[in-house]
């Protein structure tokens, strides 16, 4: 190593934390997992395993329409997974929590209401940096409206250009669509002044969150976007599942995306009235199992010392990024103040699905490739990086396994 190992903070106890997540005693061909892509989708513990596989044994029916025991049972496993997410994030209340199929499905779902009231010229603003899941719904809708999309920039550090932001920022902006930390720079951004910005000339704010609700403590009503999205399995709950937070004022202004059943309130021939939110965006027969798992996975979460984890999880960056700053032939992109637990890397002259590769070989779990976010790397000036992420359950062990793997395969490769 170049870096000494530090200790781990002493209020977090990753071994306990690791204990949890039954999959990190498998092993990779003969040597232990080694996870680092937690940014892609993280591990699950057993309490969340346990819960969707008791919820299906016990207690599963259909949701809100039923007066048999199993579907009052599920109904009220279903909500009270809503009233963990709103404590979670420090919403004001449960109704401001709409279960979508994803964070892309809720950012799709404002998109297409918000594309209704734009017209020609109206402008949207979103960065350079942006998750895939963040652009092409706003490509989407500016195509449907006729408005305009604008590109905010970031620095040579991998940070979002605030200069660059308030300058796109004007009288025709509707909507601001910013990621809370990039899924790939790590970088967190300053969200709480991004929407004071956008709300002094009117225009709505849609916060990314998936990676941002993850690595620090997330309070809606500080931050005062008028949208929150995020996905379940980023924060070690299943797939399937995700969440858009919104204002009250938000979410009454917002038509329904999808129709169906439980989103209505009366059906004739002649007309249709719709449901309150958050029922009115929550077509059909939602993800039942899947909220009793993210509602499991927010327990799980709250039962942590968040401000122990956090800083866990900084500790990891810093020693990482030091040890890697000592190995010769490795780009690092993201180097900016503050950054969360995610490391783009390249190995100078080798392509990333040859370094993942070889790193799998010694174990490691690293993702490689343009991570959604083409924009990004051609301002990088890339195709592609590999990215190593981290987690709770990320060890200074495996940190330390990862950087001497690395070493490995850049000799191997070069």
């Amino acid at each position: 190593m170049n870096a000494q190992t530090p200790t781990n903070p002493a209020a977090f106890d990753v071994a306990k934390v690791r204990a949890d997540f039954p999959i990190l005693t498998r092993k990779i061909h003969g040597k232990p997992l080694v996870y680092l892509d937690s940014a892609a989708s993280a591990q699950k513990p057993e309490s969340v395993i346990s819960a969707m596989a008791d919820f299906q044994r016990t207690s599963y029916a259909n949701v809100h329409r039923g007066l048999h025991t199993l579907a009052n049972e599920a109904t009220q496993a279903f909500e009270d997974a809503r009233t963990k997410v709103a404590r979670f994030i420090h919403a004001g209340s449960a109704d401001e929590i709409v279960f979508t199929k994803s964070a892309t499905e809720a950012i799709n779902l404002v998109a297409a209401g918000v594309s209704q009231s734009l017209k020609p010229g109206d402008e949207i603003v979103i960065s350079e940096m942006e998750h895939h899941a963040n652009i092409v719904p706003w490509h989407m809708a500016a195509q449907r409206s006729g408005a305009v999309l604008k590109w905010a920039a970031i620095t040579p550090q991998g940070a979002l250009d605030m200069d660059s932001l308030a300058a796109l920022v004007g009288p025709r902006t509707k909507m601001v669509a910013i990621s809370h930390m990039s899924n790939v720079l790590g970088s967190v951004q300053d969200v709480a002044t991004i929407v004071s910005l956008a709300h002094q000339v009117g225009a709505q704010v849609l916060i990314d969150g998936c990676q941002g609700v993850v690595h620090q403590s997330v309070d809606v009503q500080a931050i005062g976007a008028d949208f929150y999205a995020f996905s379940a399995h980023k924060i070690y709950g299943p797939t399937g599942i995700g969440v858009l937070h919104g204002t009250p004022e938000a979410l009454n202004l917002l038509p329904p995306w999808q129709g169906g059943g439980e989103m209505i309130e009366i059906v004739s021939k002649e007309l249709i009235t719709y449901n309150v939110p958050p029922f009115r965006f929550e077509a059909g027969t939602p993800a039942i199992t899947e909220a009793v798992g993210l509602g499991a996975a927010v327990d799980w979460m709250m039962a942590q010392d968040q401000a122990a984890m956090h800083a866990h999880e900084q500790a990891l960056l810093d020693h990482a990024m030091a040890c890697l700053r000592g190995i010769n032939g490795i780009s690092l992109y993201g180097t900016a103040p503050g950054k969360g637990g995610i490391i783009a890397f390249n190995i100078d002259g080798a392509h990333p699905h040859d370094v993942a590769q070889v790193l799998d070989r010694y174990g490691v779990a690293v993702r490689a490739g343009h991570h959604c976010a083409q924009p990004l790397m051609k301002a990088l000036g890339v195709t592609a990086t590999a990215r190593a992420s981290f987690a709770a359950y990320t060890s200074f062990d495996d940190v330390d396994t990862f950087v001497e793997a690395l070493a490995k395969a850049r000799d191997f490769l070069l």
